[in-house]
């Protein structure tokens, strides 16, 4: 939906403010109470989703004039979807996660790009990736392996490693690790390896659309050619688009089997497949990757029209579904966690649909690092008052903020993808 699609929408925000904080029935500390860290970061009104969705209505009204302070305010965001679970509470029919990628798209129509974003961009056309590295290097992260090559013959499983694992060399043991457990337990297997592209998503959150439309197109025609059934991914984002965003473009379920890493494996363990049997005496805290938890809800297809009740109340018939993002993924990697041997899983204050962000998603990371990173430092502190001696995630652009943030600020704790966990416990 183009942002003008969406100004009746946008006219029902009624200045609540529910879209700053988790609910209030959930606040145990006043130093956990936010839920957006943009409005916690900057203690501005416009950086809310609630000002968001003023500015895009001033926009829309021709009573703002396109300015650098407007693609301040569009791009100062990690589009974590923590305004969009609470303004559901109201049940307003007001998508302001949805509306705020929609200005983004609105800005970069009319030319509004960051030179950080736009080399990213230009990165993805040329190279089919997120990263701005060479396409020739995709399948590095495979190089010894003894694993299928989809693109040569066939398996039943498919495994999509992402952007961030195929290049970020220093999470290659990761994915590395996980073809090797799945091989060791039967799963017949197999990559893309350097013919692997880019799932398209964070595209779409940066206001690009096309180059969404572009990839969520070619995967999905790749899987229809090779006959996959099955895809299993280790990345979050991924995974939100692989379930959510490719089914929502066509209005349809795609008749693909979609599998989170940690939903394989607590499958695999769930039929005795896979035993952890390796103590591993940690404790640890559980974040929320936001893709796979709010947004890690399933599309389920729908088609209506706008009317107005009385002429006067607009609604959508028959009613849109409303995501609340109590559909993620949450007990399968904490059940995960729970079956290693030694492990003590603890909990935030601020968990699952409400947990804070990891800084990141959406662009803010290359559009200002300063923001994303006092994001990670914040859930590390919120980590370290549970007494976790680790931050446990299954997102791998999550690990690197993490771990990015620990290199600026090192404080007292370790951080691990599950899959490392997983791979203590299994060999």
């Amino acid at each position: 939906m183009v942002l003008k699609e969406r100004y009746q929408d946008l006219l029902r925000c009624s200045r609540c403010s529910y879209c700053k904080f988790i609910p209030l029935g959930l606040i145990w500390d006043k130093d956990y109470s936010y839920g957006c860290p943009s409005i916690s970061y900057k203690n501005f009104h416009t950086y809310s989703a609630g000002g968001r969705v003023i500015t895009a209505l001033a926009l829309l009204e021709n009573r703002l004039v396109l300015s650098d302070k407007l693609m301040d305010v569009a791009f100062e965001c990690l589009t974590c979807g923590s305004c969009h679970t609470t303004c559901q509470i109201n049940k307003v029919h007001l998508e302001p996660r949805e509306a705020i990628i929609d200005l983004r798209e609105f800005l970069v129509e009319k030319g509004l790009v960051s030179d950080e974003h736009r080399a990213i961009i230009e990165g993805l056309r040329k190279d089919d990736n997120m990263m701005q590295k060479p396409k020739k290097d995709r399948g590095r992260w495979a190089n010894g392996l003894k694993v299928k090559n989809l693109t040569k013959e066939n398996a039943e499983v498919l495994f999509h490693a992402g952007c961030r694992y195929s290049y970020d060399e220093e999470l290659w043991p990761i994915v590395r690790g996980c073809v090797e457990l799945l091989q060791k337990l039967g799963v017949d297997i197999g990559i893309m390896g350097m013919e692997e592209t880019c799932c398209g998503v964070r595209a779409l959150e940066l206001g690009f659309r096309g180059e969404f439309s572009k990839y969520a197109e070619h995967n999905v025609e790749l899987w229809r050619t090779k006959n996959i059934k099955t895809v299993v991914t280790p990345c979050a984002e991924c995974y939100h688009a692989f379930i959510y965003r490719y089914s929502e473009k066509w209005n349809k379920k795609l008749g693909v089997e979609v599998f989170h890493a940690t939903q394989f494996f607590n499958k695999l363990i769930k039929e005795g497949r896979l035993k952890l049997e390796r103590s591993v005496p940690i404790k640890v805290a559980y974040h929320d990757p936001c893709h796979l938890g709010r947004l890690g809800e399933p599309y389920e297809p729908w088609t209506g029209r706008r009317k107005k009740i009385r002429n006067q109340i607009p609604i959508w018939d028959p009613p849109k579904p409303r995501r609340m993002g109590i559909y993620g993924v949450y007990e399968e990697p904490r059940e995960i966690l729970r079956s290693i041997p030694g492990l003590e899983l603890v909990e935030m204050k601020r968990i699952k649909e409400y947990a804070w962000c990891c800084g990141g998603g959406g662009g803010a990371k290359e559009y200002d690092p300063k923001f994303a990173l006092w994001t990670a430092e914040k859930r590390i502190e919120e980590a370290l008052a549970s007494g976790a001696e680790a931050i446990v995630t299954a997102c791998p652009w999550c690990k690197r903020n993490f771990l990015d943030a620990l290199q600026k600020n090192q404080q007292n704790i370790k951080v691990y993808d599950i899959i490392e966990l997983v791979l203590k416990s299994a060999l």
